[in-house]
């Protein structure tokens, strides 16, 4: 199996961009270069990597990212403070 991660970014307008990926630098990289003019964060550059977490199963990690961007914005920003009493609500 190989590595993979759910990534939050925070873009320069506020808004909190979710992905994955399976070698965090070089998407961050990606991300801060604009290598790709149709991703969301091409417009919002620069972006900040506030989030990660790794998965070893492919299906986990598509699932987790899938419920993450369904969030609203203050249980994003409770998972990436880590404060588990917010996160919960």
């Amino acid at each position: 199996m190989s590595t993979c991660y759910v990534y939050i970014l925070e873009c320069s307008n506020g808004a909190y961009y979710t992905g994955i990926t399976n070698n965090i630098d070089r998407r961050l990289s990606e991300h801060l270069e604009g290598k790709d003019k149709t991703c969301y964060t091409y417009r919002y550059r620069p972006v900040t990597l506030v989030f990660t977490e790794r998965f070893e199963d492919p299906r986990k990690v598509i699932a987790f990212e899938k419920q993450v961007k369904g969030w609203r914005r203050e249980k994003k920003k409770a998972l990436i403070s880590r404060d588990w009493e917010r996160y919960n609500q």
